[in-house]
């Protein structure tokens, strides 16, 4: 890609200074705040804003509905803004997260290449990738998916012919992943409702609940007794030591396999699948944006992102700073909207490689934020990243569970990683510095923001007991900060790790339309 990296990034904030009692109100330091405010004006090199073939593959989808935007005024006013809203995706596709957004047309993408269905769903349009029916609408491909579920109904527009390429496949599929949490579940239901396998490699860190929910969709579960970046490597290397052949079905083009590797972490040579979620994700984004012209908001000032591994961020880049569709509205049709990336303090691997210049590797600690627990970017997400974000802040735990309460006294169920959009602006927005942050950002007071709440409470039982995970203000761990110049989570494991123990145990991986409940 012709990837263009504007100058003038910022770091305005002073020394940081003593901790606060209350971790949620104390200043950031210079280690927690990123600002790049020419980042707005940069075009990515995509197609203009249209509907996508994912878009027109969810819809088709016998369950799929818009998730919700809620409006909460009296967060507006707390931040000193003009509305404020948040996508609520505590009910995505029958999963309490957004990944199935990604994973269903990831694992779609795969088996209708294998499959070689023509036909698409209704809607799909001539854009429609070919294949684009072997998992379309739903068809599911043996009995274990046979007309259940979200993705598991035969019937729908061009149901049948998809369901009969796909079951014509040689043999079911493995899909193979890692996660710490959120992405592993997606990938293991909407294999078993198309009727294939998922083997999925969890991280230590992610709740025991969590876990046996990805185990209670029928897949092998392997957990790995280290950080995400050590779950990636592990899973790459069952897909490169499967009987096939090193590579073999790991996106690398090579001749199809029955394992397939179905990562959201892109790495040099592993770009295509996780492209597909990506384009999967911009089905969140089409919501919001007609979701906002039905409330009468039109374009959000500001888009807050979690942040793991920043897949949704390059979804969230791609989507805001595409060409204008009118090529006389000039190079992006003027300046877009600010983008805030939200990190964990203990993960916050995009702040720290936004910093350095460079995409590099954090040494991860301890955090409730578990689906962000992520030590590398995504060699994919990073050029946009880089070129896109216009801001990057990390959030202490207090800040994330005191977000957890305050949205669920508005009505908004979210986890620990949803939250953290709404701890992120609160981070930037308020307390020392804010003047200046805000002006990095471009926020006035009549400003509309728009925070995205990734996963409800079920997807996360951290959220559960802020006791646990949210009086520290400070992470857990005291090389979160650490990094390496050569960052592969699939390459030889030679930075540091931290010791192989957790509260859990040794080995454990613990688990619409716009509307106004403030009414």
């Amino acid at each position: 890609m012709n990837e263009i990296f504007p100058s003038g990034a910022t770091n305005t904030e002073a020394p940081p200074a003593p901790a606060h009692p209350d971790g949620a109100r104390r200043p950031l330091g210079p280690a927690s705040w990123y600002a790049r405010p020419t980042a707005r004006h940069w075009t990515a090199p995509t197609a203009p804003h249209a509907p996508t073939p994912a878009h027109a593959f969810h819809a088709a989808l016998p369950d799929y509905a818009p998730t919700r935007l809620v409006e909460l005024p009296s967060l507006a006013a707390e931040l000193g803004v003009g509305r404020v809203f948040v996508k609520d995706e505590s009910s995505r596709l029958g999963l309490p997260a957004f990944k199935a957004l990604g994973a269903s047309w990831a694992l779609h993408r795969v088996l209708a290449e294998r499959g070689g269905a023509t036909a698409g769903p209704a809607g799909a349009g001539a854009g429609a990738p070919a294949g684009a029916a072997g998992a379309a609408a739903g068809a599911a491909a043996g009995p274990a998916g046979a007309g259940s579920g979200p993705v598991g109904a035969a019937a729908g527009p061009a149901g049948a012919a998809g369901a009969g390429a796909v079951a014509g496949a040689a043999e079911p599929v493995t899909f193979v992943t890692a996660t710490d949490g959120n992405h592993g579940r997606a990938v293991a239901r909407i294999a078993r409702l198309l009727g294939q396998r998922a083997h999925v490699f969890v991280s230590r860190g992610v709740h025991p609940e969590a876990v046996a929910a990805i185990e209670g969709e029928g897949a092998r579960v392997t957990r790995v007794a280290g950080p995400y970046d050590l779950a990636v490597r592990e899973a790459a290397r069952a897909v490169e030591d499967a009987e096939d052949g090193p590579g073999a079905g790991s996106g690398s083009g090579r001749e199809a396999s029955p394992t397939v590797l179905v990562q959201d972490s892109g790495r040099p040579g592993y770009e295509r699948i996780p492209g597909w979620i990506v384009e999967g994700y911009a089905t969140l984004f089409a919501e919001i944006d007609a979701q906002l012209a039905a409330a009468g908001a039109g374009a959000p000032d500001l888009v807050a992102i979690p942040v793991g591994v920043g897949s949704l961020a390059q979804a969230a880049v791609t989507h805001y700073r595409a060409p204008a569709p009118d090529p006389g509205a000039g190079a992006g049709g003027g300046a877009g909207p600010a983008l805030l990336a939200v990190e964990p303090e203990a993960a916050a691997c995009v702040l720290e490689s936004l910093r350095r210049g460079e995409r590099v590797s954090v040494a991860t600690g301890d955090t409730a934020m578990a689906g962000l627990n992520c030590g590398t970017p995504s060699s994919l997400a990073w050029p946009a990243l880089r070129a896109g974000l216009d801001a990057a802040v990390a959030v202490s735990e207090a800040r994330a569970a005191r977000a957890v309460r305050d949205l669920a006294a508005l009505g908004v169920p979210s986890g620990p990683c949803g939250a953290a959009s709404l701890a992120g602006v609160r981070a930037a927005l308020t307390g020392d510095g804010a003047a200046d942050r805000r002006a990095a950002l471009g926020l006035g007071p009549t400003a509309t923001l728009v925070l995205l709440s990734t996963e409800g409470p079920a997807a996360n039982p951290h959220g559960q007991d802020t006791r646990a995970h949210g009086q520290s203000a400070e992470p857990h761990g005291s090389d979160a900060n650490a990094y390496s110049q050569t960052p592969d989570p699939y390459g030889p494991d030679t930075r540091h790790h931290e010791p192989d123990t957790h509260p859990y145990g040794p080995g454990s991986t613990p688990h619409g339309p716009a509307t106004h409940p403030e009414a």
